[in-house]
C-alpha cells in the first residue's frame, strides 16, 4: 500500500480535527513534519537516488511516487548515518540491503504488535474516541517511553552478545557448532478449530512465556515462534537436552497446555541476520516432525556429545526415511531413572 503524505486526507469528507489529530500523532511518530521527496531526501543525504529507493524498499516501505512528500528530516539523518558505516566498512556496501531487510523486519514485527496492543488498549476506553486530543496527548506521553524501554532492552542484548564473543574472540558469531531446537505443540491445528480467538490467544501465551523461561534459564536464544512451534539455538548440548526435556516436563503437569514434542541437532550452524540456516536446522525439523507427543529425539551428534552425561538415557529407536534424509537414525533423550530436572 503505497504511503499518503499527511496533508492529502484519505476520505475528501474528513473532519478537519481528525486530519489535525492524525498529523499530530505522525510528528511524534516520525520526529518531525514530512518535507521531502523521494528524489530530495536523497540528494539531501547526498546519497545515491537508486541506492536510497533500494535501501527504502528493503526496509519494508511501499515505493513512494516521485511527487509524493513523505520523507522527515530524521530519514536524511538515517541515510546519512548509514552511508556513514558503510564508509568506515562496518556495513559491506554488497549487504546493505541484506542488512535494511533483516532490520526493518524485525522492526515492523515489533510495531506491528505495539499498534495492536494499543488499539485494543483504546478499545477499552471509549470515552477516548470522542476526545481526538485525548489520543494524541496518550500517544505522545507513551512514545517516549516505549522508546526508552526498547533502547534499553537493546543495550542489554547488546551487551550480552558482546560479552560472549569478547569471552571467546577466536570463535565466529556467524558460523558455529550450536543445539537446534524446534518444540512443537501437539495437536494444535486441531486445536485451533476447536476454540475461539480468546482461548487460543491464551494457550498461545502459554506456551510462548514457558518457552521463553525455561531457554533463557539455560543461555539459550529463541530465533522466531511460529504459530504453535518454537525455533531455538544454544551453545552447550546439556544445555539444549536440558531445555528440551525441561519444556516437555513442564507441558505434560499443565493441563492449559496440549502435549509437546522436540526435535535436537547438533553441528555447524550458519547464523545469519537473526536466523539460522543449514542441514543441522533441516535435521531438526525433521525429527520434530515424526516425534511421539511429549518425546526428544535427538541426531546421532548431538547423542554423541551427551554419551558421557549419566543424568541421560539415549535410546536408538529405528531408521526412517523423511523428506532429505533416506536413513534418519532416531534417537530418544530421556532423563535417567532416579534423576531429576
Amino acid at each position: 500500500m503505497r504511503e499518503v503524505p499527511p496533508d492529502v486526507p484519505d476520505d475528501p469528507d474528513s473532519d478537519s480535527e481528525q486530519a489535525a489529530m492524525r498529523r499530530r500523532v505522525e510528528r511524534v511518530l516520525l520526529g518531525g513534519e514530512r518535507r521531502y521527496t523521494r528524489h530530495e531526501v536523497a540528494a539531501a543525504a547526498d546519497v545515491p537516488q537508486e541506492q536510497s529507493r533500494t535501501l527504502w524498499n528493503a526496509l519494508g516501505f511501499a515505493t513512494t511516487a516521485d511527487d509524493d512528500v513523505v520523507f522527515t528530516d530524521g530519514d536524511v539523518e538515517a541515510l546519512r548515518l548509514g552511508e556513514g558505516l558503510t564508509e568506515l566498512g562496518v556495513i559491506n556496501r554488497e549487504a546493505q540491503s541484506s542488512v535494511a531487510r533483516a532490520l526493518g523486519h524485525h522492526l515492523s514485527r515489533l510495531a506491528e504488535w505495539q499498534v495492536s496492543l494499543f488499539w485494543s488498549w483504546f478499545n477499552e476506553r471509549p470515552e477516548l474516541f470522542s476526545d481526538e486530543n485525548a489520543i494524541a496527548e496518550t500517544i505522545e506521553a507513551i512514545v517516549p517511553v516505549l522508546e526508552t524501554l526498547q533502547t534499553h532492552v537493546w543495550r542489554r542484548h547488546l551487551a550480552a552478545y558482546a560479552g560472549r564473543a569478547l569471552a571467546a574472540p577466536d570463535e565466529g558469531r556467524w558460523a558455529g557448532s550450536e543445539v537446534v531446537g524446534f518444540v512443537d505443540m501437539v495437536g494444535y491445528t486441531r486445536l485451533s478449530r476447536r476454540v475461539d480467538d480468546s482461548e487460543l490467544s491464551e494457550v498461545l501465551d502459554r506456551f510462548e512465556g514457558l518457552a521463553s523461561d525455561v531457554i533463557a534459564e539455560r543461555q539459550g536464544r529463541i530465533v522466531k515462534m511460529i504459530g504453535d512451534e518454537v525455533l531455538f539455538v544454544v551453545d552447550e548440548p546439556t544445555d539444549g537436552a536440558e531445555i528440551a526435556l525441561r519444556l516437555n516436563e513442564y507441558g505434560e503437569h499443565d493441563s492449559a497446555l496440549p502435549e509437546l514434542r522436540t526435535g535436537l541437532a547438533y553441528g555447524r550452524v550458519l547464523d545469519r541476520f537473526g536466523d539460522v540456516y543449514g542441514s543441522v536446522v533441516n535435521l531438526a525439523a525433521r525429527l520434530t516432525s515424526v516425534a511421539r507427543p511429549g518425546s526428544v529425539l535427538v541426531d546421532s551428534t548431538l547423542a554423541e556429545a551427551l554419551s558421557g552425561e549419566t543424568t541421560y538415557e539415549l535410546r536408538t529407536r529405528r531408521t526412517i526415511s523423511v523428506r532429505g534424509y533416506s536413513r534418519l537414525k532416531l534417537i530418544t533423550l530421556e532423563r535417567a531413572s532416579g534423576t531429576g530436572p
